[in-house]
């Protein structure tokens, strides 16, 4: 049976799932992030180490900044709420990306919740934010250069934004496409990739176990056949 460390997801169809009724792109990002707090709590009933949510991507710069300030705006508002959740639960909060860029109320936010969650171990939760896999491999590459290392694989991965993270066993997208989007191209080499119609606010924890369930019976050739 398949063990399971590390689960990513690529969570699509939030303003789709907002304009199919009719409430606007927003509204779907809100109940985006309710989604977010099931999947996390079904995580910790299922044991699951590790997971990795891409939140926003370094092309998502290129939405209305109408959009964009809501989105970062719902970042800040949950971790001021709900952060004496998140210690209770254990739980501990990553940031993969460049957050150079972000408003100082946003960086202060994420860095305290940082500090406030370091010690937990029930389960770590990944923030992909400001996040490109391109730009990540660079940032490696460049690393390595300056400090003239060799260049192996082993390398590469000790200087990614995941180096002292398991790659992910799975990754599931939402929303109906079937691409990776500049998401971990590097960690999902031998992955289980999951790709799912349903759009991220109807993903439940029921659809987790579902694909839980199914990745612990396969059989995994990690590139052999």
């Amino acid at each position: 049976m398949n063990k399971i460390n590390h689960v990513a997801i690529i969570m699509d169809g939030n303003g789709r799932w907002g304009k199919k009724r009719k409430k606007g792109r927003n509204y779907g990002h809100l109940k985006g992030v309710n989604t977010v707090e099931k999947i996390v709590k079904a995580s910790l009933k299922l044991k699951i180490p590790i997971i990795t949510f891409y939140v926003f991507s370094t092309e998502n710069w290129k939405r209305p900044k109408g959009e964009i300030n809501f989105l970062f705006n719902l970042i800040t508002l949950y971790f001021k709420k709900e952060i004496k959740n998140v210690v209770k639960n254990g739980i501990k909060i990553n940031i993969l990306g460049n957050t150079s860029s972000f408003s100082y109320s946003l960086k202060k936010i994420l860095k305290d919740t940082l500090r406030k969650t370091k010690k937990n171990k029930k389960l770590i939760v990944n923030l992909a934010l400001n996040y490109g896999s391109k730009n990540e491999i660079k940032d490696a590459f460049v690393k390595l250069k300056k400090n003239r290392s060799k260049i192996t694989e082993s390398q590469i991965s000790k200087n990614l934004y995941t180096n002292k993270l398991p790659d992910p066993d799975i990754l599931i997208r939402t929303g109906g496409q079937r691409r990776l989007s500049n998401f971990m191209l590097w960690q999902l080499a031998y992955s289980e990739l999951y790709f799912l119609d349903k759009l991220w606010p109807d993903f439940n924890g029921n659809d987790l176990r579902k694909i839980i369930r199914n990745y612990r019976l396969i059989k995994r050739n990690f590139g052999t056949i």
